[in-house]
């Protein structure tokens, strides 16, 4: 039909109220779209919904559309297919960077727009990839929604929905309706759960619990990472031998360093047994005592607090034998079955993949036999040739629970392999590094203890890690006579961090050599 045959007594000047959902894989946005769909059909609106998917579950969020506007008789309205930037009422955000991204497309605007928003946080594929904290700034978002929305709903919705069961779509369901931008009341939201059919009880919990939170609003906190909580040191465990390991903390090291320290035993003493969480206070007793003598009583010690963090890192190194420990505990089951929302009735199985080196298996055999496998090319190649190479096992068939066991019961000889004598020699040379700097410059010191922070993991993440670290203190001999030789160092650590493939070291190294 041409314009100018366009019978303009058709056409209406109503406009639809239109809704964009962001939501990942396993948020419940198809669900929360389909309820919102079927409430507004159940009021007699029409509603229309359409969705983008992402990438993947985590490169992309999938946004879900939906356009709806009250029946006309004689009339059928013809609704949009995606959101135009400047022109959506209503933006449901599953997680808050998504929250931010859609900002960033514009679908937010101060005139029109009703955010609602949950500031958990999932993290991207960018922010995990990176060595060091890729995380993105939750504040910035945060502070974003406030001025780019009309009107801004935003909590944990994510923890909320996890207290009963449900996902986070019933809660932003809840925050929806609680907001009253739809013209439906609440029991018209409770009656829509109702006819979904599955996890009506726990969907509905949080949709009532949500409704309220929404009603009396209070300002969520939101952090760039999880707070770390410390526990404070008991007065017993109950246990002879870790009672000795406390009141050891508690007489030998400063106030400052006993929370940290307390912490590193726990780890210590997990990751092997007491009398090396004991081997490690020994350790940090004497770091104390170089600190006393730098002057660290007047720096709150914090040459010891750095120590009491990275010692225990560095002891509690990775190693085959506690990757197959950890995959093998029932706590770890457990927590994966909470994750994925297993009910008691449902079986669950995970599929580990691994890829070992003979690197990695020489490392776990006795010094003497791993050195000579190693010192001979040949043999090592022609092992490494059948070791070397990707394997999916299943920890919860016999056949691999107890070859991941076997690998585990190596912690009782762990201190006689090879991986362990090159571990420890490695930390007794940084910790002679930390002390020698520490006598010279005790904020340089600090950073040196600190910069053990680049080496974590194995395999090749642990050679990468090492190969930074050694670059990084490189330089010390250039920044040992500065008063800010310190800030130097850090940065050199930071830029380490950067990357995976050192680049942005590269160049800070090269300005660090101008000085």
């Amino acid at each position: 039909m041409t314009a100018a045959l366009l019978d303009r007594s058709q056409l209406s000047a109503d406009r639809p109220l239109t809704i964009a959902i962001l939501a990942m894989g396993g948020q419940g946005g198809g669900v929360l779209a389909d309820w919102i769909v079927a409430l507004a059909e159940a009021k007699g609106w029409v509603a229309q919904s359409t969705s983008v998917p992402g990438v993947a579950q985590r490169t992309g969020a999938t946004i879900y559309y939906i356009e709806m506007i009250a029946a006309s008789e004689g009339r059928r309205p013809v609704l949009a297919l995606m959101p135009t930037p400047g022109d959506v009422d209503i933006v449901l955000a599953a997680e808050l960077m998504e929250a931010g991204r859609s900002v960033l497309r514009g679908l937010v605007t101060p005139e029109r727009t009703t955010l609602i928003a949950s500031t958990h946080r999932s993290y991207a594929v960018i922010e995990k990839e990176r060595p060091g904290d890729g995380v993105g700034d939750p504040a910035t978002v945060i502070d974003a929604t406030d001025f780019a929305a009309k009107r801004t709903i935003a909590f944990d919705m994510d923890a909320l929905a996890a207290t009963h069961g449900s996902v986070v779509s019933a809660t932003l369901f809840g925050a929806l309706a609680a907001a009253r931008v739809l013209p439906f009341g609440k029991d018209d939201f409770e009656a829509t759960i109702r006819s979904g059919g599955k996890g009506i009880e726990p969907s509905l919990a949080a949709f009532r619990e949500a409704f309220e939170r929404t009603q009396a609003p209070t300002k969520t906190a939101v952090t760039r990472t999880p707070p770390k909580r410390l526990d404070a040191l008991p007065d017993t465990t109950g246990h002879k031998v870790l009672d000795a390991l406390v009141a050891r903390i508690r007489t030998a090291l400063p106030a400052e360093a006993q929370t940290m320290a307390f912490a590193g035993v726990k780890r210590l003493t997990d990751y092997q047994d007491p009398a090396y969480a004991g081997e490690y206070l020994d350790l940090l007793s004497q770091l104390v005592a170089e600190d006393r003598a730098a002057g660290g009583v007047a720096k709150a010690h914090a040459f010891t607090l750095a120590a009491a963090k990275y010692l225990a890192v560095a002891m509690a190194y990775d190693d085959p034998i506690r990757v197959a420990d950890l995959k093998i505990r029932s706590n770890r089951l457990g927590r994966i079955r909470g994750e994925v929302g297993a009910t008691p009735e449902q079986v669950v199985y995970t599929t580990e993949y691994m890829h070992p080196r003979m690197d990695e298996v020489c490392g776990t055999l006795p010094k003497a036999i791993g050195a000579w496998i190693e010192s001979r090319p040949k043999l090592f190649g022609w092992l490494d040739r059948r070791v070397n190479k990707g394997r999916r096992l299943r920890p919860g068939t016999l056949l691999w629970f107890l070859a991941l066991s076997l690998v585990a019961g190596r912690r009782k000889a762990r201190r006689g392999t090879l991986r362990h004598a090159r571990e420890m020699a490695h930390r007794d040379a940084w910790i002679a590094t930390a002390v020698e700097t520490l006598r010279a410059n005790y904020d340089l010191g600090v950073e040196v203890v600190a910069t053990r922070r680049l080496i974590k993991g194995y395999s090749d993440t642990h050679v990468r890690g090492t190969s930074k670290f050694d670059r990084v203190l490189s330089a010390l001999p250039l920044l040992i006579t500065r008063d800010d030789g310190a800030a130097w160092l850090r940065r050199l650590r930071q830029a380490a961090l950067l990357d995976e493939a050192g680049t942005a070291l590269d160049g800070a190294l090269k300005t660090v050599a101008t000085l």
